[in-house]
């Protein structure tokens, strides 16, 4: 059997679905029995399915579940709004949403026709970092379609809490914007050693390959920056994320210098009867060695909740 050195199984097939009244198209896989509760994967900015590694989804597969992770709208093999105004993510810090092509409800309902399509009246939703502010927004727009809420590495939207580190966004994005195969990849091993797990050391050899596998799928950074502002557009979900009548899971690191563990503290103070585990050494990512500790956490509230929950 072929190594997987960036912890993605190559010959997994890439499944399109067209979902929604928007007609996007999303590219998704699907990993485990069908009949198993289903834990939707909702990956960050600019993060493709790939950046959810093998290791993780079969963790929650061997645990009884079903996995289904997939492209946002405008990332890897989903649909990309390549005809909508050009985003303009320093003019929406500065409060000129002008450019904003949709919103984070916009990506929710992608989800939830999502599950339409697979015949999945119910999930369980993580959401890793913007994600998780997808995640979050699925909870207060489409609660029927949400067992429990998992939030990683996420914040509120609250202006005041989960920003990054003065130095962090000069440490990644400095220099001339990364454009070439070989650029990208560079740029992804500064990003893996800015943000990554201090207690958990960043394989860089597959931080190097699943840039590289990511490039290949599909490069677009004006589609993360349409993704950057329509997060920025959505505004802060504090008061409507305190309404929630959903259990909820917060998972933050302590370490996390992308998103201020603040974010984390705020959404589950936020959410009622939201649990909070906080990981000493955790930073913005997925590494190797918290992979199986991560997906022992969902599992175990995923179950818990399966038992004490009707369908």
């Amino acid at each position: 059997m072929p190594e997987r050195i960036d912890g993605f199984d190559a010959s997994i097939r890439d499944e399109r679905a067209k979902v929604g009244s928007a007609g996007i198209h999303i590219a998704y896989h699907r990993l485990g029995q069908p009949d198993a509760p289903a834990v939707l994967l909702i990956m960050g900015v600019a993060a493709q399915s790939i950046h959810w590694p093998d290791e993780f989804c079969h963790a929650l597969v061997e645990r009884g579940l079903q996995a289904i992770r997939f492209d946002n709208r405008d990332a890897g093999l989903s649909t990309h709004l390549t005809d909508a105004p050009p985003p303009n993510l320093p003019a929406a810090l500065g409060g000129d949403l002008s450019s904003a092509s949709y919103t984070l409800s916009d990506m929710a309902a992608d989800t939830v026709g999502l599950l339409d399509v697979l015949g999945i009246q119910k999930a369980h939703v993580v959401g890793a970092s913007m994600g998780g502010y997808i995640a979050q927004t699925m909870a207060i727009e489409h609660p029927e379609r949400v067992r429990p809420l998992v939030s990683m590495m996420s914040t509120t939207g609250g202006m005041r809490v989960g920003r990054p580190a003065p130095e962090v966004l000069r440490e990644v994005f400095s220099g001339p914007p990364a454009t070439t195969r070989e650029e990208v990849i560079q740029m992804m091993l500064r990003a893996a050693r800015a943000v990554g797990s201090p207690g958990y050391p960043v394989n860089e050899r597959e931080v190097a390959a699943r840039a590289g596998r990511a490039y290949d799928r599909c490069h677009d950074p004006a589609g993360a920056a349409r993704q950057g502002v329509a997060a920025i557009a959505s505004g802060d979900r504090t008061e409507r994320l305190r309404r929630l009548a959903v259990p909820a899971l917060v998972i933050h690191g302590l370490a996390d210098r992308m998103c201020d563990v603040s974010g984390g503290r705020a959404t589950a103070d936020a959410i009622p009867g939201a649990d909070l585990v906080l990981i000493e050494g955790m930073g913005h990512d997925l590494p190797p060695g918290l992979r199986l500790q991560l997906a022992e956490r969902i599992t175990e509230f995923v179950w818990r909740v399966e038992r004490t929950m009707p369908a």
